[in-house]
């Protein structure tokens, strides 16, 4: 497991947050699919964009809302520095009082049905050449979900605060799952993967604070032994002294701090975005 110190390459993420003034917005769209999940979707697509650009589905977590967590984690920024789109996911207080999207309700996480099914039609509706999806403690839950019902549609996977796929079938089990969490064998959780599709697994990268108090830090752990156990690559990343919420850092240009956006020096999006080779022509 590598551990990230506070402070972390702060003249690497200066220079690649050194974006020019916004332009474009964030808007909604409308007329995407179906929508079994009965979610909002919204876009975000810098101005002057060629086709054939990547795209990362970002997912909120509980209280948030899809504009807000793009901005505040930095995934705005980022698009308009490396040139890619966001899709941006939303729930809604009728599905959810808290707005979580519902990892831990079986109608919303089996392909085909409910709020995964929503995310993966947004997903095809602005799919582009590559894409990736990557979420925030409940966002992070849902992240787990579309890679595992929905391995074919992504690149990649950044989960930031979240949960194994499969951990809970109902709100009552969602906060054991949260914390102490679930111990489970690697291959019990990779069997909750399998059964959800088949076909090759796209790498994983895990965030977590080590002084999470409301997702344990022991679900860093079990979600490496369960994408691990699946077949797919993943590496970790455990934020020493860091709560529960994403890893930003303002000073070097990445985020803007508020409720569970951490100003902790290290910035996530953009070592996903690095990862993820978003700047980059022609990857595969």
């Amino acid at each position: 497991m590598r551990k990230l110190l506070i402070g972390a390459v702060v003249s690497a993420l200066t220079l690649l947050f050194s974006a020019p003034a916004q332009a474009a917005m964030i808007r909604p769209v409308t007329g995407f699919g179906s929508n079994p999940g009965a979610l909002r979707m919204f876009e975000y697509v810098p101005d002057g964009l060629p086709s054939g650009r990547p795209a990362v589905v970002v997912l909120h977590g509980c209280t948030q809302d899809a504009a807000g967590y793009a901005r505040g984690s930095g995934w705005v920024g980022l698009a308009d520095k490396l040139r890619f789109k966001l899709v941006l996911p939303e729930q809604v207080s009728a599905n959810n009082f808290s707005k979580c999207f519902n990892w831990f309700q079986t109608g919303d996480v089996k392909r085909g049905y409910g709020e995964a099914e929503s995310i993966a039609q947004m997903t095809r509706f602005a799919a582009g050449s590559r894409t990736y999806v990557t979420g925030l403690s409940a966002g992070g839950a849902m992240t787990s979900v579309m890679l595992a019902a929905y391995p074919d549609l992504f690149a990649g996977g950044g989960v930031v605060a979240g949960l194994p796929y499969g951990c809970a079938a109902s709100m009552i089990d969602a906060y054991p799952c949260m914390n102490p969490g679930k111990d489970l064998t690697p291959k019990q959780w990779g069997d909750k993967v399998r059964a959800a599709s088949t076909g090759p697994r796209p790498p994983v990268s895990v965030w977590h604070g080590t002084a999470d108090h409301t997702v344990a830090p022991m679900n860093l752990r079990e979600l490496a032994e369960q994408w691990t156990d699946a077949g797919a690559a993943v590496d970790t990343h455990a934020i020493d002294g860091m709560g529960h919420g994403q890893p930003i850092a303002p000073s070097s240009g990445c985020g803007q701090a508020g409720p569970y956006l951490l100003d902790v020096g290290v910035c996530a999006a953009g070592e996903l975005a690095a990862k993820w080779r978003l700047g980059e022509d022609g990857v595969q």
